[in-house]
């Protein structure tokens, strides 16, 4: 195996906040252990062991929530201490964390900046946006809170990108929270589609993200972005520059935007491992890595053929014109009541963004294979 990702959830599903949204708190809800508390030291050093037997050349280490930064900080020292135990082979490690912010503070950033990890930090937009449905756990706005950390980050000099979350309220005021970043000088972007809950019709809570909405947006965000590139300043929006990658011919690095899930290993805070961060419910665990080596979570990996199902499309979907662009979307759009399984819940979406944008698209993929 050349390469390895691994996503650890060292708090599981445990949580400072309590964002209305949170597909992890739904997927929680719906397998029997729900919450599987702090990953112990003990399985902490299991699952760096393992990682290091297996990997080859160079992997990543992720960690998400929940809330990471619930295990500690003397977590993730403790973390770096296996690590540099059990490299022998000396392996190229990168290191990414997602968090709310919560709870970062000097301590963290020295942490961060010293142990060069790229954060991602939760922050949907502007104050009315963010405040909607990002609430602490007595329910009070944590807006500014959160910006203070991303100053902290900032000063610092840790790496990080904003996460924002597309929902019910983001989604129409694109324009404001895209301005609104530009002045905080936030250059590095992503934005995902909330997901309503798994298994249930999409579209019925106060939060769902419809398709036309979906749509709007990222024709908004898009021309936004254009003007800024027309002047050499645009941010890095990783959507798109997956998708004028895909124009040049390059694979696109995300799975969403390949169509088809990738190799993920997501190890849950007992050390069990899951295929994909949207499907860590009981019915897709791999194995457990204080028991199973990776050899026989890939094993299992092929007899649950999850990477094999996650190729659903439709012949509708295939005979598109701009399937070979889009490729599907994601797997979790294309497996919710209400559509037929294989057809992507925002396939309107996405008809109605590159019906508007493609063309521009195009000529920017054009313009950078002559360069």
């Amino acid at each position: 195996m050349p390469q390895i990702h691994v996503m650890i959830k060292p708090a599981s599903g445990l949580c400072n906040m309590r964002c209305k949204y949170c597909f992890y708190a739904d997927e929680m809800s719906k397998r029997n252990q729900a919450s599987y508390g702090i990953m112990s030291a003990e399985t902490l050093e299991h699952v760096i062991q393992e990682i290091f037997h297996f990997a080859e050349e160079q992997c990543t280490i992720a960690f998400q929530g929940g809330e990471p930064t619930l295990a500690g900080l003397e977590f993730y020292r403790q973390c770096i201490q296996l690590e540099e135990k059990y490299n022998t082979k000396k392996i190229k490690v990168s290191h990414a964390l997602q968090t709310n912010g919560y709870a970062l503070d000097d301590r963290w950033y020295s942490f961060f900046a010293q142990n060069h990890f790229l954060i991602g930090l939760s922050i949907d937009g502007i104050k009315a946006t963010h405040d909607a449905y990002r609430k602490d756990t007595n329910g009070h706005d944590t807006y500014f809170h959160i910006l203070d950390k991303a100053e902290g980050l900032k000063q610092a000099g840790v790496d990080f990108n904003i996460l924002t979350v597309v929902n019910g309220k983001t989604a129409p005021k694109i324009r404001k929270i895209y301005e609104k970043y530009k002045k905080l000088g936030f250059f590095w972007q992503q934005y995902i589609a909330c997901l309503d809950p798994i298994q249930e019709v999409q579209g019925r809570q106060e939060y769902s993200l419809t398709p036309q909405m979906y749509g709007r947006f990222l024709i908004d965000l898009f021309e936004l972005w254009d003007l800024d590139l027309r002047q050499g300043k645009q941010p890095f929006i990783r959507q798109f520059e997956n998708y004028i990658g895909i124009l040049m011919g390059h694979l696109p690095e995300s799975c969403e935007q390949r169509g088809i899930c990738s190799f993920q290993n997501v190890v849950e805070a007992d050390g069990s491992v899951y295929p994909c961060d949207f499907y860590v419910l009981d019915g897709y665990c791999l194995g457990n890595l204080r028991t199973d080596s990776f050899q026989v979570i890939e094993q299992r990996r092929k007899e649950l053929m999850f990477v094999e199902n996650s190729i659903n499309h439709t012949d509708k979907c295939r005979s598109c014109p701009y399937f070979t662009i889009c490729r599907g979307g994601c797997r979790r759009h294309r497996e919710q009541p209400g559509t037929e399984c294989g057809e992507n819940y925002f396939c309107e979406s996405y008809k109605m963004f590159f019906e508007a944008c493609l063309p521009r698209m195009k000529e920017i993929a054009f313009c950078l294979q002559r360069v």
